[in-house]
């Protein structure tokens, strides 16, 4: 596999992934006892996003300045989402090391990865397990929380990482699978961990992102899902294009097992606003619907 997330990071994905991640966490932490958090698919946890515009050999350009650059100078933003840009203000603070000042810079140069998302969040009683499997990836991830408390880093498959840490002795977990979708089987292998995942931990909270590229295939993993005892599941999802763009990725969305009890209400006006600040042609919309409803 030759992915490389730097050169996407802080795209239009990135902030309706990381916009969600953050309103999840917090969510699970309005109970007062400790959960697990998994990351099967870490990356290296961080990005300087003047890479993003460096290929391997060619300048290219980059993706952040339609994502996280159309957020970066708004004061008018719902308070979810200026709080998940509160979050990357501090990472792009802290990584511009001591000579940064407190005044926000005109651009962002640095963005996080999921873990420090988690990390950011997380209480003492709340604990981290961070997978990785390029070896390349790893070693940055392993460096970037080598002195986190509370926070363990793997080199391992992550799909395999949801058969051997579950389930966590807190009986509480949020588990977020965020493959590269790479490999044309993506979807069969989400489906096939969220199986095990919920046969081994019937009540934690799942979460897997995926890409709107071909709409067909978004409906026969849903249908994959549906084979399978389901607990409720929710879908929130952001169209940055209609489906008659030529946009290659016309939006992406997080399924939800287990979600926190009335998430859907909570995250429907930054989804909506999400979708409006995001679009980059005619047709784009933002979207909460219910696989399995609440009972």
């Amino acid at each position: 596999m030759n992915y490389r997330h730097h050169f996407h990071a802080g795209n239009f994905a990135d902030v309706v992934k990381h916009a969600l991640l953050v309103q999840l966490v917090r969510a699970l932490q309005k109970k007062d006892k400790g959960f697990l958090y998994l990351d099967t698919h870490a990356g290296r946890g961080g990005y300087d996003l003047a890479a993003a515009a460096q290929g391997d050999s060619l300048a290219r350009m980059p993706e952040h300045p339609e994502g996280i650059g159309r957020l970066w100078g708004n004061g008018a933003l719902p308070p979810a989402l200026a709080d998940y840009v509160g979050l990357v203000r501090e990472y792009d603070r802290c990584s511009r090391g001591a000579g940064a000042t407190e005044e926000p810079p005109a651009n962002v140069r640095y963005y996080p990865g999921s873990p420090w998302f988690a990390q950011a969040l997380a209480r003492p009683r709340d604990r981290l397990v961070l997978c990785e499997r390029q070896p390349e990836e790893y070693a940055a991830l392993a460096e970037a929380f080598a002195f986190s408390p509370g926070t363990l880093v793997r080199e391992m498959d992550g799909y395999e990482a949801v058969r051997a840490l579950l389930p966590p002795p807190e009986r509480r977990a949020l588990v977020l699978i965020d493959p590269p979708f790479e490999a044309q089987d993506e979807f069969a292998a989400m489906a096939d961990a969220f199986a095990e995942g919920l046969r081994r931990f019937p009540t934690g909270v799942f979460a897997g992102w995926y890409p709107l590229t071909e709409r067909a295939r978004v409906e026969a993993f849903f249908s994959a899902l549906l084979t399978q005892k389901l607990p409720p599941t929710l879908i929130a999802e952001v169209a940055i294009a209609g489906d008659a763009s030529d946009l290659k990725m016309k939006g992406c969305g997080l399924v939800i097992l287990n979600p926190p009890w009335q998430f859907d209400q909570a995250i429907q006006p930054m989804v909506a606003v999400l979708a409006e600040l995001l679009a980059q042609k005619p047709g784009g919309s933002g979207q909460i619907s219910w696989l399995v409803p609440e009972r």
